[in-house]
């Protein structure tokens, strides 16, 4: 027989946990804060930081992608583990493996390779070690769904709402500040941005490590699953299973890799076509970012309400299109105001569609599928943005260097007739 404390435990948090105290919040908030600017204030320094050890667009796509298969591939065991063993240490250890992660990256980029070792570069030394970096850095990636579960284990259901809007506010602005960062300090010196964010990832260390309490209680402890669990190819295999989202998972999918391809070679374009610097990517990137969490923040709940989620998605996905056809069309005379327009375009769009494609998909599934489905969008997320960057730097280098764009309008439109024609579920009203 189940203890009483046992009992309790399952049926509400405890006391002591239905108050959420700052120190924990703020642990929570600039953890996920840090994995979004991890990822984000480089966005639009890659070409620049790698000018020095290769100018091709299938290494700036390779070595972009690589934190999102790195996150992928260990996402499933970051979960059981803070599940078996506490949210605490598994958040230490992955926010000391970015760390470890992005002071390799400076150091990489710091070291004078041609004074110390003229041949290094022609033996791939630097660029090994970038890949090792952006790996570790991808691995401890695993923060953001942890951080999310202290969230969940410090709140009732009643004020779990309020308290997940961090989620969004440190995501958008990790987006807005991260590029805008990037260029600034890109601007005065290249490297500059490895080292902030370093040191960005060295507080956030200390602040967990000194007031983050355990928020997973021993009683709630779960064992560690079967490998098959673990294994995060299982998962989307259990989204593609179910008939009933499969054609929107699959524009899930669909979306995250036109999105992140031509995106990750945008500032490769800019620099090699228009000469754009650090400073005019980051503000563009960081325009993305704003406007974004404007839509995402503020507007998308009234446009809802009026349009539905259908509509907004498909609207997104034309606006996306839009912006990505008009990136190719620019000119050295007309970059700057078609590059912003077309950038203002893809912000919005991006804006309507991650969060109303995620909806439509939850709002087809039953309360006890929602997990493991959400679970395999995340997992789509990834992979997508994986592929999508690999595949638009190659594109890049043996198709010509507007090609990712074309290639990106025609995915985009793909995703818009899958969601069109994907099957209406008769739950969707009522739950509405």
């Amino acid at each position: 027989m189940p203890s009483a404390c046992g009992n309790v435990s399952l049926l509400q948090p405890p006391v002591a946990l239905q108050r959420p105290r700052i120190p924990t919040l703020l642990s929570a908030f600039l953890t996920l804060l840090n994995d979004r600017l991890s990822e984000s204030i480089f966005l639009p320094l890659l070409p620049f930081l790698l000018a020095d050890f290769s100018s091709s667009g299938s290494t700036v796509g390779l070595l972009s992608g690589t934190y999102a298969l790195s996150q992928f591939a260990v996402a499933p065991l970051i979960g059981a583990l803070s599940d078996r063993f506490g949210r605490k240490p598994v958040i230490s250890i992955c926010v000391g493996g970015s760390v470890v992660g992005m002071g390799l990256f400076a150091i990489t980029l710091t070291v004078p390779w041609q004074q110390i070792w003229p041949g290094a570069a022609a033996a791939g030394v630097p660029l090994a070690l970038l890949f090792t970096a952006r790996i570790i850095d991808g691995i401890s990636g695993g923060t953001a769904a942890t951080a999310t579960a202290v969230l969940a284990d410090v709140t009732t259901p009643e004020n779990r709402a309020k308290a997940f809007g961090l989620i969004g506010v440190a995501f958008g602005l990790g987006f807005a500040l991260g590029p805008g960062l990037g260029g600034v300090l890109g601007e005065m010196n290249r490297i500059l941005p490895a080292w902030g964010a370093t040191g960005f990832a060295v507080v956030n260390l200390v602040m967990v490590s000194l007031l983050l309490p355990e928020t997973h209680p021993l009683e709630a402890r779960k064992p560690l699953p079967r490998k098959r669990a673990l294994n995060p190819v299982s998962l989307l295999q259990r989204v593609f299973a179910r008939p009933d989202v499969r054609r929107l998972a699959l524009a899930f999918f669909g979306f995250f890799m036109a999105f992140n391809g031509f995106t990750t070679v945008l500032v490769l374009y800019l620099r090699n076509a228009f000469n754009w610097t650090e400073g005019m990517a980051g503000a563009a990137f960081a325009l993305v970012g704003v406007i974004a969490m404007v839509v995402q923040g503020g507007l998308i709940g009234p446009l809802v309400k009026r349009f539905g989620e259908l509509r907004l998605t498909l609207a997104g996905l034309g606006l996306l299109s839009v912006g990505c056809l008009m990136v190719p069309l620019a000119t050295k005379e007309t970059s700057m105001p078609v590059i912003y327009s077309a950038v203002a375009l893809l912000a919005l769009g991006t804006g309507l569609v991650t969060p109303c494609l995620r909806a439509l998909v939850s709002k087809r599934l039953t309360r006890d599928g929602q997990g493991a489905a959400l679970g395999g969008l995340q997992g789509l997320q990834s992979l997508g943005t994986f592929l999508g960057a690999s595949a638009a730097g190659f594109s890049y280098d043996r198709l010509g260097q507007t090609s990712p764009f074309w290639i990106g309008a025609l995915v985009l439109f793909g995703v818009a007739g899958l969601v069109a024609g994907a099957p209406r579920s008769a739950t969707v009203e009522t739950r509405i």
